[in-house]
């Protein structure tokens, strides 16, 4: 699509949002800083990580969650960490008492601030490059570690398990929903029945390729121990820049056509739901356009869409090419353009509630 003016641009965000719609249940954004370190082949320098934790030494977590719950009307925020620094480079599913201590530090900050939280894996169904289930580690051991995981958390209702970042190039997609589906046994096994997981695809959990890769049709036979898909919920990505990668500035698209149509005919024929757990652009007009109609239309499907959260903030530089941290003046807190103008509940007024 043409890049148009903004102008343009949000006047075709309203035309979308004027549908009839119940409003998004999620609103919020990935806090970054645990996954510090890990590249897309599954290995993770924990030296690198920077935990968005001013008790430990980066950026100040809490505060940001804190404004965005209160100034933008955010409700859910994801936060990455990395499948080593929680074992302390074992591979294992034992977790590292002091290690996990540390990340659940930001877990409950987060929780203090009344969102829900999503705990995510951000491996990318790797570990130092195996594929798990496929010559990496066995399904047995990733499921202890979200046992382990889910075990701490299972009488919190507002956490969310999310089972893996952006697995891709898996030879077998089939034999993946059987790995996702250990995990999601192993988590309800702990007593955890009510908390939301994400099942993610192929491709880096891809919204536009989630059906043509075979995603849809291998997660959608995974269920939990009593057979119900209750709270099972599909995990899907999508950027806005010329190559869907997140690493340009400018936006270009608004998804709909390629990506956010055809999943929601599915979803919907299928009786499932999909959160949007990456989602983003450069701090841009183009992006707030775009996202204004990304957003207007998973608004205008929030039967089977559940929201989106933007990426990134936590211990990202405000210089970052995606940032969406905000920037503390010494008074208070400022939002970048895409979150002030497009992705803050507060603007769009397309999510349920605010905490």
């Amino acid at each position: 699509m043409a890049f148009k003016s903004l102008s343009a641009l949000v006047l075709a965000a309203a035309a979308v949002s004027a549908q009839t719609f119940e409003p998004l249940r999620f609103a919020g954004v990935n806090i970054a800083g645990f996954d510090f370190g890990c590249g897309t082949d599954g290995t993770c320098d924990i030296t690198q990580v920077c935990p968005p934790l001013t008790q430990l030494g980066c950026a100040d977590g809490l505060g940001q969650m804190e404004h965005f719950v209160k100034d933008d009307g955010y409700n859910v925020f994801r936060l990455p960490v990395g499948w080593q620094y929680l074992t302390y480079n074992q591979m294992t599913g034992v977790l590292n008492q002091t290690q996990f201590a540390n990340y659940n530090m930001l877990v409950s900050a987060c929780l203090s601030t009344g969102a829900h939280c999503e705990i995510d894996i951000h491996n990318y169904a790797r570990y130092d490059g195996e594929i798990i289930g496929q010559g990496g580690p066995s399904n047995e051991i990733f499921a202890e570690l979200w046992y382990n995981i889910a075990d701490y958390w299972k009488n919190e209702s507002s956490v969310i398990f999310g089972v893996m970042n952006e697995p891709h190039d898996i030879p077998d997609i089939y034999t993946w929903a059987g790995s996702v589906q250990a995990a999601v046994t192993a988590i309800r096994s702990t007593g955890a029945t009510s908390q939301i997981i994400l099942l993610p695809g192929n491709n880096y959990t891809s919204a536009e390729t989630f059906i043509s890769s075979g995603s849809a049709a291998a997660l959608n036979m995974v269920r939990n121990p009593d057979g119900t898909i209750t709270n099972l919920v599909m995990d899907v990505h999508k950027y806005l820049d010329y190559d869907n990668s997140g690493t340009h500035a400018p936006c270009v698209t608004n998804n709909i056509e390629d990506s956010w149509y055809p999943l929601s005919v599915w979803l919907r024929e299928n009786g499932r739901q999909a959160l949007n757990t990456e989602t983003g652009g450069g701090d841009v007009d183009s992006c707030v356009g775009y996202l204004s109609q990304q957003i207007g239309y998973q608004a205008a499907n929030s039967d089977v869409i559940l929201g989106y959260l933007g990426w990134a903030a936590g211990s990202f530089a405000t210089d970052y090419i995606l940032s969406e941290t905000p920037y503390y003046n010494g008074t208070g807190w400022n939002d970048t353009l895409t979150v002030s103008m497009a992705m803050s509940p507060m603007t769009n007024m397309l999510v349920a509630s605010v905490v």
